[in-house]
């Protein structure tokens, strides 16, 4: 992968697919508009909420990472991340750039702007307790302290607690850096996780409560329990232009667009 500098103080990486074609993916953030940033160890969990415009990059630090994410309308959390209104919509299985997360209620809660990776799991969930006892066994917190194991599941209910909510919100997630594919029996079967430096950004078109673990995925087959950690900046952004990439990359994403504007122009 190689890190191009360019005049304007963007960026952009080049990296190449399995069929040896070059895919350039542009990034026009830089530390003049960073708002925050932080780092989110293996295995824990993080939630915020994040302002319209705002563009959230989540950066694979070491290689491995994945990155469950919940969605949900800061304003009124009823409106969350629907995953298969997200797919059917854009006739995709898994996200990537230039497509978009569409709410249950036909509105973009955000935006895929930028993605190294190409490739983010949305069908196969989060781990469970019972799940990580199966593949890695137990160790608590009593005996571990931080390096205790940890779940997908539980980290997203302690972080919805935070913010009114429990299991009942609980929806099907996305796994960002990590590739599930299928084969001709329908079975999936982990791929792999992003690379060290693989990035993804999204912009929000709502004000978006965020909900994060970096627990491993369920599918993935380490023979260790080792989750990776997650590099989080938050920058300002723009509102989505006319020709944006996100906005027409298909007509579903062109009326969803539409909606949600006419949300913000009669809510405020």
């Amino acid at each position: 992968m190689l890190r191009n500098v360019i005049p304007d103080g963007a960026w952009a990486f080049r990296f190449g697919a399995s069929d040896g074609q070059i895919f350039t993916v542009m990034n026009s953030n830089t530390d003049d508009s960073l708002i925050y940033e932080t780092l989110l160890p293996g295995g824990t969990m993080w939630s915020m909420v994040i302002g319209r415009h705002r563009v959230l990059r989540l950066t694979d630090v070491e290689g491995g990472a994945n990155v469950g994410a919940l969605f949900y309308n800061a304003l009124e959390r009823q409106e969350r991340y629907n995953m298969p209104d997200t797919l059917k919509g854009q006739h995709i299985f898994h996200v990537h750039h230039p497509f978009c997360l569409h709410s249950d209620m036909g509105r973009v809660l955000a935006s895929v702007t930028a993605d190294t990776r190409g490739w983010h799991d949305t069908v196969c969930g989060c781990s469970s307790a019972a799940l990580v006892q199966k593949k890695w066994g137990v160790r608590s917190y009593q005996e571990a302290r931080n390096d205790w194991f940890r779940n997908g599941h539980d980290c997203f209910l302690i972080e919805l607690a935070k913010w009114g909510l429990g299991e009942r919100d609980l929806t099907a997630n996305v796994n960002f850096f990590s590739r599930v594919v299928t084969d001709v029996d329908g079975g999936l079967h982990f791929v792999a996780s992003g690379g060290a430096g693989d990035f993804v950004e999204l912009r929000f078109e709502m004000d978006t409560l965020v909900v994060l673990n970096s627990c491993q995925h369920p599918l993935d087959p380490a023979a260790e329990y080792a989750p990776s950690p997650v590099g989080l900046a938050v920058y300002q952004g723009s509102e989505a232009s006319a020709d944006d990439a996100c906005r027409n990359s298909c007509p579903e994403n062109v009326r969803a667009f539409t909606s949600t504007a006419i949300y913000h122009k009669l809510r405020f």
